[in-house]
């Protein structure tokens, strides 16, 4: 049964969703939820609630890692994206084509683009910091301005603590 939670943040709004105990989903304002979406239950679900403290504490400085069991959908070359965009540290950015590179598939940073775009748990899953080669800001799920206060909010942690 999917359970969901919605959560305030600075950045408005997040809808989460779990199954099974893991977190599966995080919806965006004014995204799409995850299929199932109308009939999830509003619950006082476990890892809901750690993810909800979770995402507090990272909005408000004390978080740099999440640390959730998640089990986002998607392809086996996504998931490969997605546990490559939990490794990329805190504060730090990498382009396409160095993700492309960390997964052993240098040519194909199109691929990870679209991978990275596909991703149901942003934030938590931090496809925020995938940017351009130039070093660019590129298209994000929740709009550039969502993805450059995200950025600017962990560079200006990235020194302290």
């Amino acid at each position: 049964m999917l359970s969901t939670l919605l959560v305030r943040s600075p950045v408005g709004p997040l809808q989460l969703y779990a199954e099974d105990g893991k977190l599966v989903w995080l919806r965006l304002p004014d995204r799409r939820g995850p299929v199932g979406a109308d009939t999830a239950v509003t619950v006082r679900d476990d890892v809901l609630v750690r993810a909800a403290d979770q995402l507090a504490e990272y909005f408000a400085g004390a978080r740099r890692v999440f640390e959730l069991p998640l089990a986002p959908p998607g392809t086996a070359f996504q998931s490969q994206v997605w546990r490559a965009l939990l490794k990329i540290p805190f504060g730090d950015t990498r382009s396409y084509g160095q993700l492309a590179r960390t997964i052993r598939r240098p040519s194909a940073s199109r691929a990870v683009g679209a991978a990275n775009g596909s991703n149901p748990i942003a934030i938590i899953v931090p496809c925020h910091r995938v940017i351009g080669t130039s070093g660019s800001l590129t298209g994000y799920g929740g709009g550039l301005e969502m993805k450059r206060w995200l950025l600017a909010h962990e560079a200006g942690l990235r020194g302290a603590g």
